[in-house]
């Protein structure tokens, strides 16, 4: 390259010719400091965020990802470049044609093996059930599929016959066709891609074939077009347009739903003028031997642990078995029968979703020699072997699980260990050794390899037990479920490593190309002393086929590089002892692969046919083993890998439909098995934690067991589709609820809930809520307007205290009593209005009215009257004498006689029963002192935010000088009134008391009520009376039977005092 200098046409001396390299080593070292310094901050990121969201990284949600693979830029004829022409252009069509049926390959799976095999579900009816009519909407959405596969089949039998007729000319024996030399070439590549062509039409016959639901919808399908055809004016169809539709339909029919798609392409024409397919003998020779070589690469890896893919290349082996037969009429009876036993090792093949493929079914299908070949009783072995291997795999799947467990575990510890190590080293060509890319290459591909059995095991164990209908022993599908998380472990460690193992596989696939390069240099420089000493043609074309080699093996790894390497190579005449170049391209391919080979081998979309057996009996496993709670980020990983297979359905309007489906059933599996019983049991743990006072089962772990939930309240939340699934945010928002609806049920249970609520932060690390119930609810107690509707229940079931304003229930069933004071009346007010009070002191009035009565009734009693009066006469003869001081023994005298009167059924006598009265009567206006009390709360409360109550700022003057609008005027004026009418009842409030004791007052002092006056003379015993009951009460404060304890009951003070205003003096005892 030219310099800056140069270009501008300077000289420049020695001297400067020196700096300027000096300059440029200087800027590139700067730039791999720079490289270096970019590449520290790059890890420190990936090690920052390494604690991700989920327990398991989400691969279709990475914000950033880095993709490995290697993609071609430059055409087939850019790169198949030599001084060979004949060579250029037969290799050049047939990397052409190979490149082809690859794409096709993996289109079928994707565009039409998916949406056949999950045509059918997704019913809009109950249960996912379909209804009327639907089975017909959902064939005519599929008929664009159906026609774009009728094309796709043509194609696919074009490619066939296109790749023969090739071959046929190059191994003609013709004058004119013979374009080089191809004695001893086996095209064993080309001959693959034919097996894998045919294979693809095998695939989609036999989904047709097993689509029962598929077949029945198309005759409904049918049916409704020959009703059209009755009437085609009134469905709004034309009749012209009618018959061609009619006839598209057949032609599909015809096409695709006889299952004769393989046959079709096999026994169509492959002879032309100019090409003759059926009597190359020289081709059918070559048939045969690539069939045996083909036949022994995949023989030796089958049920080995390093078996990679061969086990699906046993369809297209067969079906080049077939193809072989049907042109030549000839058929290897040695081979045929190695095909047929490898139903020993082999019973059924997966091929995608639920789909198993049976190649001795297929061969006994399309061999008519087969019976020539097996005998009869091998023909049975097939059926035999599939029970031998339900039966032995179904007892040892819990070992498998086990060995496979232990051997992933080792594996990825060796990456977690060898990759970490090496990610924070060098890791330029330089500082790589070969010894060390050997040991990254074999690791990386033990665990391609080790993904590749366990996804085998996994999807030959269910989808064959689902086919046979034999059911799996719980511990089975629990090793099924096991092996499944296997999968994502291995898919999530070459993930999270997916930088380091990036960079290595650059070096890995350097070195094996060097390693090929080398071992092509010494051939090439071999044939050239042979050329040296004597001309041949065949040494040229090997030449070539070397050198073609060694150009598009010198550069990256794309699969047009590479399968360009495999056919140059079959060109170079290999012996038949050359394993390292064979051995070489296998694993450059397997390394190149590697990302999709993992991804394609851990893909666990067959879950999605699967799901109604594994998912709850999984569930139900992890509820009942909580320290395995972390595996459940692995198994709706497994899970999520079903999303883009539903995503290629057809038949719904929409996709969104079956995913809509699979998300609420999926979830619905998790509620119950999962999160409802673990709400449930934790709840039940805080209960019976909270109330160990009680007589409770036997709670020791060491003999019921332990049930540590705590575990699941660890889990991260778990993404499924576009929403996470907390575990810990689940049970709180439940707790939360149960407790506030719980308690706003039970208000004296409010303090049990808090305790379990502290508990259950405690206990499970839950931060709860705390409930702020309005006012109205867990503050209030007893709502006022209650008490005020069942007034003389609350003076008989409450005690009063005077000192404190509070009311005490007296008994109770439960644990607690409830309690009522200011605060709750204030918030009675508050949530009813200030205009309950009035309506309080009016019942409240009622009631006394009739508690005066029967206060009056008592007091008129001609014994009690006698009675008293005969005091009244003692006191005032001997008052003098007594200091005023009423003897103890006259009132313990007066109890005594009255008691002589009778008791009632509940030992209490007549002086008993008035104190209640006057007890009641007193709690009554200890109540509407407790009235006046809250209001005054509650307006000091509310008018607390006024910053000065001596000068309150009029609103509505100042906006009205703002010339603000009306409505802003009269909201103003409004607040002005809220706040003066609540400044004015704080500053003054209410005398109840005062006002019902004035109200009474001249009803007592009536000449007609005389007799009231005499109550003074009842105080002194009634004392007595009182003070006995409230000993006897506290003293039950400290017995076990509680019934009639308190310790307070300051109504009987309340309703003294109201009396005196009435009578005379009280003496003292």
């Amino acid at each position: 390259m030219a310099t800056v200098g140069e270009e501008k046409g300077w000289t420049f001396d020695a001297f400067d010719s020196g700096t300027l390299q000096l300059a440029g080593k200087k800027e590139r070292e700067n730039y791999e400091e720079f490289i270096q310094q970019y590449t520290e901050q790059l890890a420190g990121i990936q090690a920052a965020l390494d604690d991700t969201f989920g327990e398991a990284w989400d691969f279709s949600l990475d914000p950033i990802a880095l993709q490995a693979g290697h993609f071609e830029h430059a055409t087939l004829l850019e790169l198949i470049r030599t001084d060979h022409k004949i060579l250029n252009k037969v290799v050049t069509v047939f990397a052409a044609l190979c490149l082809e049926i690859d794409e096709h390959a993996r289109k079928a799976v994707t565009k039409y093996y998916l949406p056949l095999l999950l045509y059918g579900d997704g019913g809009t009816g109950e249960d996912g059930v379909l209804q009327d009519g639907e089975a017909q909407l959902m064939m005519g959405r599929m008929l664009q599929l159906l026609q774009d596969l009728t094309m796709f089949v043509n194609r696919i039998s074009e490619l066939v016959k296109s790749i023969l007729q090739q071959l046929a000319s190059l191994h003609s024996t013709q004058a004119t066709l013979n374009v080089m030399n191809a004695n001893g070439i086996h095209l064993t590549t080309v001959f693959h891609h034919i097996g894998k062509a045919l294979a693809i039409l095998v695939t989609l016959d036999h989904i047709f074939t097993v689509g029962d639901t598929f077949r029945e919808h198309w005759n409904q399908y049918k049916r409704v077009l020959t009703s059209i055809k009755g009437a085609p004016t009134e469905y709004g169809m034309e009749p012209s347009r009618l018959k061609p539709f009619e006839k598209l339909l057949q032609n599909l029919e015809g096409k695709l739903m006889e299952g004769q798609l393989f046959r079709n392409c096999v026994t169509q024409i492959f002879d032309t003028r100019e090409v003759s397919v059926t009597q190359n003998g020289t081709l059918a020779e070559e048939f045969a031997t690539n069939i045996r070589l083909f036949f022994l690469t995949i023989d030796q890896k089958i049920g080995e642990p390093n078996e990679s893919g061969q086990r699906q290349e046993v369809m297209a082996l067969c079906c080049l078995l077939v193809l072989q037969h049907q042109i030549y009429n000839t058929y290897d009876t040695k081979l045929t029968k190695q095909v047929w036993d490898l139903h020993k090792k082999l019973p059924v093949i997966h091929v995608v979703g639920n789909l198993l493929w049976s190649h001795n079914v297929f061969m006994h299908q399309n061999l008519p020699y087969l019976k020539k070949v097996v005998e009869r009783k091998q023909l049975q072995h097939p059926a035999e072997s599939i029970k031998l291997y339900l039966s032995d795999r179904g007892p040892n799947l819990p070992r498998l699980a086990q060995m496979f467990y232990t051997q992933v575990s080792v594996w990825m510890i060796r990456m977690e260990s060898d990759l970490t190590g090496s990610s924070s080293r060098d890791t330029s060509a330089k500082q790589l050794h070969k010894i060390e890319v050997n040991s990254r290459a074999s690791l990386f591909i033990q665990g391609m390899l080790l993904s590749y059995n366990i996804g085998n095991l996994v999807r030959t164990t269910l989808n064959l037990h689902s086919e046979q209908g034999k059911p799996m022993t719980r511990s089975g599908v629990l090793a099924i479920c096991k092996l499944i998380e296997l999968l994502k472990c291995i898919q999530y460690t070459f993930h999270r490593q997916s930088m380091t193992v990036a960079t290595y596989i650059t070096h890995i696939v350097n070195h094996y190309e060097l390693s090929l390069l080398l071992m092509l240099e010494t051939s090439m420089r071999y044939i050239q002393d042979s050329q040296a000493r004597g001309y041949s043609e065949r040494a040229l074309d090997i030449l070539a086929g070397q050198t073609l080699m060694k150009t598009v093996l010198n550069g990256p790894g794309t699969k047009e590089r590479r399968l360009v390497a495999r056919l140059a190579y079959h060109f170079t005449l290999p012996q038949k002892d050359d394993e390292r170049t064979p051995s070489l391209l296998r694993k450059l391919d397997a390394v190149c692969e590697l990302r999709l080979r993992v991804q394609q081998m851990c893909d666990c979309s067959f879950l999605y046919w699967h799901k109604d057996v594994l998912v709850p009996l999984y569930l139900t496993d992890i509820y009942e083993h909580p320290t395995d709670s972390h595996r459940l980020h692995y198994m709706f990983t497994a899970l999520r890998d079903c999303v883009p297979s539903i995503k290629w359905s057809r038949h719904q309007e929409s996709p969104a439909v079956l995913l809509d489906l699979f998300d609420k059933e999926v979830s619905g599996h998790m509620k119950r098995c999962v999160l409802e019983p673990l709400c449930q049991d934790v709840e039940k743990d805080l209960r019976l934690s909270s109330h160990l006072h009680l007589q409770l089962d036997d709670r020791n772990p060491f003999k019921v067991g332990l049930h540590d939930l705590k575990h699941f309240m660890e889990v991260k939340p778990i993404r499924f589709f576009d929403r996470h699934i907390d575990i810990r945010a689940h049970v709180t928002h439940y707790l939360d609820t149960t407790f506030y609806n719980l308690t706003t049920v039970a208000l004296h249970d409010w303090k049990t809930y808090g305790d379990m609520r502290s508990l259950a932060e405690e206990k499970y690390g839950l931060v709860m809520m705390e409930p702020h119930l309005p006012s109205a609810t867990l503050e209030q107690g007893l709502d006022v307007l209650e008490i005020m509707r069942n007034i003389h229940v609350f003076v008989a079931n409450y005690s009063y205290n005077l000192n404190n304003q509070i009311f005490v229930e007296r008994q109770s069933n439960n644990k607690h009593l409830n309690t009522i004071n200011i605060r709750h009346i204030a918030n009675s007010i508050r949530t009813h209005g200030t205009g309950i009070m009035n309506t309080t002191v009016n019942f409240t009035y009622q009631f006394l009215r009739k508690k005066f009565f029967i206060f009056s009734q008592f007091m008129y009693d001609e014994y009690i009257k006698a009675r008293l009066l005969k005091e009244i006469r003692f006191y005032k003869e001997t008052r003098l004498q007594i200091e005023q001081r009423y003897p103890v023994e006259r009132a313990e005298k007066f109890n005594k006689v009255i008691r002589k009167l009778g008791v009632s059924p509940d030992g209490l006598s007549y002086l008993d029963q008035f104190r209640i009265l006057i007890t009641q009567i007193g709690n009554a206006m200890g109540y509407i002192r407790m009235i006046r009390s809250g209001g005054l709360h509650c307006c000091s409360n509310a008018i607390r935010f006024v910053p000065d109550l001596e000068d309150i700022v009029e609103f509505g003057e100042m906006v009205q000088k703002a010339d603000m609008p009306s409505e802003a005027v009269t909201a103003s004026k409004i607040f002005d009134s809220v706040v003066g009418n609540l400044a004015k009842n704080f500053a003054e409030g209410t005398e109840y008391f005062k006002l019902l004791v004035d109200v009474f007052s001249p009803v007592f002092r009536n000449p007609k009520n005389r007799h009231l006056q005499n109550f003074y003379m009842v105080v002194p015993p009634l004392t007595l009376n009182y003070v006995e009951y409230m000993m006897v009460a506290k003293d039950r404060m400290n017995k076990k039977n509680k019934q009639g304890a308190s310790f307070t009951d300051d109504g009987f003070s309340m309703g003294g005092g109201l009396h005196p205003e009435a009578g005379g003096p009280v003496p003292c005892i």
